[in-house]
C-alpha cells in the first residue's frame, strides 16, 4: 500500500493562510507520495481542514507554493518565475483532486446517477452514455445501485455521503481528499461510510488525505498519521508510532484526551 515514488503528489512549500489576524497555516511544509494514504488529526481549529481547502482551491494562501502531481496550483510558471494563476490553469491542475465533504454537497434536483454523471459529462466533455455506465459502476461500488434513481431527499446520510464519494471518483481523481466525512453522520450509519473509504485504500491507486475524528479507521487506513496543531506539523510518522508511542508532548496529550472517551 505504501507508495515509492520519489516526486510528491502534493507538495506544500513555506504555505500560510490567514483569516484576518488568524493564522491558520503557518509556513508549512507538508507532502504527500503518489498512492501514500495520510490521515491529519489535531485539535479544532488547528488547521486540518483549511489543508483540504487550499488545496481544492476553495481558500487562496496568503503565502507559498502548493504543487500538485507536479504543477503549481496557485501559480503558474512565466519563464522562470511563478505568477498567479489564471482561472484556466486552476481549474486543469485541480482536476486531478477530488473532494468529499462533510455535509455532502449533492444537487437535491438531481438523481443520484445524474451527481455522478454531472462533473464528467460537463468538465471531462465525456459523452452521456460512457458517463452513466462509469456513474452505475461507481454506485454498485459503493453498494447503491438500486438507488440509482432516487433523489437525495430520499436517501439516508449515509447512503448521500457514498453517492458524493462515487460523484468525487468519477473524475477520476490521483489525489482524494476526505473532510471529516462521518462528522454529520449518525451513528449507525458511519461505519458503511469508512468501508468504502477502506475499500478505496485498499485498493492503493489513489493518494488519499483524510481529516477524520476516528481515530481508530485513521489507524488502520493511513500509511502515515500527521499530528498538527496551531497550523504546523507537530509530529507524524507510522500509525503505530504516533498512536502507540507519540515523541512529542503536545501529541501526547491530544491522543490521552481523544482516546480516553
Amino acid at each position: 500500500m505504501q507508495a515509492n515514488s520519489s516526486a510528491p503528489i502534493v507538495r506544500f512549500e513555506n504555505v500560510t493562510k490567514s483569516f484576518g489576524e488568524l493564522t491558520v497555516l503557518r509556513q508549512l511544509d507538508f507532502d504527500v507520495a503518489p498512492a501514500e494514504k495520510v490521515t491529519i488529526v489535531g485539535p479544532s481549529g488547528s488547521g486540518k481542514t483549511t489543508i483540504l481547502r487550499v488545496l481544492m482551491t476553495l481558500e487562496k494562501p496568503n503565502d507559498g507554493v502548493i504543487w500538485v502531481n507536479g504543477e503549481p496550483l496557485w501559480h503558474q510558471k512565466s519563464g522562470d518565475k511563478l505568477v498567479p494563476a489564471s482561472e484556466k490553469h486552476l481549474r486543469k491542475v485541480r482536476g486531478s483532486i477530488g473532494m468529499v465533504f462533510q455535509h455532502f454537497n449533492l444537487f437535491p434536483h438531481m438523481t443520484a446517477l445524474r451527481n455522478v454523471t454531472e462533473a464528467p459529462i460537463h468538465v471531462l466533455k465525456m459523452p452521456k452514455g460512457d458517463a452513466e455506465q462509469r456513474a452505475v459502476e461507481l454506485l454498485q461500488k459503493v453498494g447503491l445501485s438500486d438507488k440509482l434513481g432516487h433523489y437525495p431527499s430520499q436517501l439516508s446520510g449515509g447512503q448521500k455521503q457514498r453517492v458524493a464519494i462515487a460523484r468525487a471518483l468519477a473524475m477520476r481523481p490521483k489525489v482524494m481528499l476526505f473532510d471529516e466525512v462521518t462528522s454529520a453522520l449518525d451513528p449507525e450509519l458511519v461505519g458503511e461510510v469508512l468501508n468504502v473509504i477502506r475499500e478505496l485504500a485498499e485498493e492503493g491507486e489513489m493518494a488519499m488525505l483524510l481529516v477524520t475524528h476516528e481515530m481508530g479507521f485513521a489507524r488502520e487506513v493511513s500509511d502515515r498519521v500527521v499530528f498538527f496543531d496551531k497550523g504546523r506539523v507537530v509530529e507524524q510518522g507510522p500509525p503505530e508510532q504516533i498512536f502507540g508511542s507519540p515523541q512529542n508532548e503536545r501529541t501526547k496529550a491530544f491522543f490521552n484526551a481523544v482516546l480516553r472517551h
